[in-house]
């Protein structure tokens, strides 16, 4: 209820303005409702609101719900036209305040009874406001190969720990990298390229010195056998 003080109404609308300004509000349509009401029942019987004061405050909220109905449309569209394409969201938890990022395909569009649009990405569900980007599907599976690259080279071991067992799965993830389109490897980020050369390296190295000690062994029988022979 709004404030009354000596039967007129107390509405200090440059506070207000401060304070929608401070937390990113407005004044919503039945917060105008509640205010003109109480206008209306707290007015001084010696001092009336003239008509020509309802009915423009009558229009302004006639304006006003004209213009909340006009924006919810307008979301709502646009709403619409997010499934099907993928999106990264910025959603921030109730709780702890944290915001977190999340990327995925918008599945469908949920509206709930309070009149909020949910977005359904990856399983869950996350309000419109939260859209932080809109991509094309070119663009979010350039990223997503990109990203699955860097995380199968992370899931290695260490240079130094790694064998010619893994030289067949270091030649895939090469494969990987070469089937990718020029547009796709452009987003492949330099570290991940050097780590791939260095694991190549290394199992060119251990396949150079394998070989070389199957020469040294050969060559051992080999004297052997031509001593035993000789004896």
């Amino acid at each position: 209820m709004a404030p009354v003080s000596d039967g007129e109404l107390v509405y200090d609308y440059s506070q207000k303005k401060k304070e929608e300004k401070a937390s990113g509000s407005t004044l919503e349509y039945d917060q105008f409702l509640s205010l003109l009401c109480a206008e209306m029942q707290y007015q001084d019987p010696l001092e009336p609101t003239s008509n020509t004061e309802y009915v423009a405050q009558l229009a302004t909220f006639s304006q006003l719900e004209a213009m909340l109905s006009m924006q919810s449309t307008t979301e709502n569209s646009m709403a619409n036209e997010l499934v099907g394409k993928y999106v990264i969201l910025s959603p921030t938890d109730e709780t702890t305040g944290v915001t977190s990022y999340v990327d995925g395909k918008v599945d469908y569009v949920m509206y709930a009874e309070d009149g909020t649009v949910m977005l359904s990405v990856n399983g869950n569900t996350y309000p419109l406001d939260s859209l932080d980007t809109v991509a094309d599907s070119e663009y979010y599976e350039a990223i997503a190969m990109s990203k699955s690259l860097s995380n199968m080279i992370a899931q290695l071991p260490d240079l130094e720990n790694i064998t010619s067992n893994y030289a067949t799965a270091i030649q895939q993830l090469r494969d990987i990298y070469d089937g990718m389109t020029s547009y796709q490897k452009g987003y492949v980020s330099d570290d991940t390229l050097v780590k791939l050369r260095q694991y190549e390296d290394k199992i060119a190295e251990l396949q150079a010195q394998s070989g070389a000690d199957v020469a040294d062994n050969a060559e051992t029988e080999t004297e052997a056998e031509t001593e035993t022979e000789t004896a």
